[in-house]
């Protein structure tokens, strides 16, 4: 007898920036390990999803990139075709793997309908053959006017009512709720599942750390996350440095993938005059280089927000305030709860604010000094609901295994 095996599609719309597609893997690896014989299969635009190790039973399906511009449109990321052929592309991509796939989940990373509404048609062809569809929000999208216009503008809310089965929103209620504020009906708040958030671990294989002289000494790790939108950030924390206007640990600053090449540039000049700054470019594990820091500095974006607090590390958040407030709310709710402190971007480059926020940092507590209960539960609580979901819809699935 032919045993169907369970599958988990999921989409992740982004091409720029890691917080989507880091965010979608940390799912998929936690599913595969603890469900037997589950498969995920991620789609994603980002042109750096090559570069990350993927467990077995993970896979994925690179579909055309587009980039978002200042104005707010949409352009090719690489094709030199006009937007709306790539966006053609890319739907069709996303409905014919949904069809020869045929997950049991079909998991959409924020985006209710998609870029420009491209993953519709393959909601509503999975809705028919009875795939149970799950939207997943991080802990918080924007300021509810914002999202209000924007999901109005992008008519979210009869996919929200007809089309999705479940919402599932990466953090804690009572810390952030991203729908507060917002006209949503019942039956839609009915869906809603507060996972908490998503809990890192180190890799099981893992790649050799890069070598830097204070490596075996505390140090401050820097991660502005992708680097896209960090250039501020990373200068202000080397004007701190090089005023030394305080005693200061080691600092490893990870610039991202995505920070302008003239820009890192830059940055790794000034690092090079510096005896205690060592400068990383990217890497796909940043988990170790947090296990081994002594304190963060990041910006306040969700995946960086996750790590800390996995990896119980105080941090600085310097949240950006362009083009959504996500990460200041979030910095400002972490900050309120007593799980980072945090330095507004509107200061920017008072260098003595800098330097002491540093300074404070290497004495400052962990986010477990707040005791948060099930802060960090959201992975588990995934497992346990797609089992329900597995368990419901009559696949047969191995055991759970333990975790990790």
């Amino acid at each position: 007898m032919l045993i169907n095996k369970p599958k988990i599609l999921i989409y992740s719309h982004d091409s720029f920036g890691l917080g989507h597609l880091r965010r979608c893997r940390a799912i998929a690896h936690s599913l595969v390990a603890d469900i037997g014989d589950l498969s995920a299969l991620i789609l994603s635009g980002s042109p750096i999803i090559g570069n990350f190790d993927f467990r077995a039973r993970v896979d994925f399906v690179r579909i055309p990139g587009v980039i978002k511009l200042r104005n707010g449109e949409y352009t090719s990321l690489s094709l030199h075709i006009d937007t709306e052929h790539t966006l053609a592309i890319r739907a069709s991509i996303i409905e014919h793997t949904a069809q020869v796939y045929a997950p049991d989940i079909f998991l959409v990373d924020k985006e209710p309908t998609g870029l420009r509404g491209e993953v519709l048609p393959t909601l509503e062809t999975l809705k028919a053959a009875g795939t149970r569809l799950v939207l997943g929000l991080r802990d918080v999208m924007d300021d509810p006017d914002t999202l209000r216009e924007e999901w109005e503008r992008k008519n979210v809310l009869p996919a929200l009512e007809n089309l999705y089965d479940e919402i599932w929103v990466y953090g804690q209620s009572s810390i952030h709720d991203p729908l507060d504020g917002l006209d949503i009906p019942q039956s839609v708040l009915d869906k809603v599942l507060y996972t908490g958030y998503l809990r890192r671990d180190l890799p099981r294989a893992q790649r050799p750390m890069e070598h830097f002289a204070f490596s075996e000494d505390p140090f401050i790790l820097v991660t502005p996350g992708g680097g896209g939108d960090g250039e501020e950030m990373v200068d202000w924390v080397l004007r701190a440095y090089e005023a030394r206007r305080t005693a200061l640990l080691p600092a490893l600053i990870v610039l991202g993938p995505f920070m302008a090449p003239e820009a890192q540039a830059q940055f790794h000049a000034r690092a090079d005059a510096m005896h205690d700054i060592h400068m990383m470019d990217f890497t796909p594990q940043i988990e170790p280089y947090l296990a081994r820091a002594t304190a963060v500095v990041g910006m306040g974006g969700y995946n960086t927000f996750c790590e800390v607090l996995s990896f119980d590390k105080p941090t600085l958040l310097i949240p950006r305030i362009e083009p959504r407030r996500e990460q200041a709310i979030r910095a400002n709710r972490a900050s309120d709860n007593g799980l980072a402190d945090v330095l507004p971007i509107d200061v920017y480059p008072d260098v003595d604010l800098m330097s002491d926020a540093l300074a404070r940092l290497a004495q400052a507590k962990p986010p477990s000094a707040a005791r948060l209960d099930g802060l960090l539960d959201g992975l588990d609580v995934i497992t346990n609901r797609v089992c329900e979901i597995l368990d419901t819809d009559g696949i047969t699935q191995q055991a759970l295994k333990a975790h990790g």
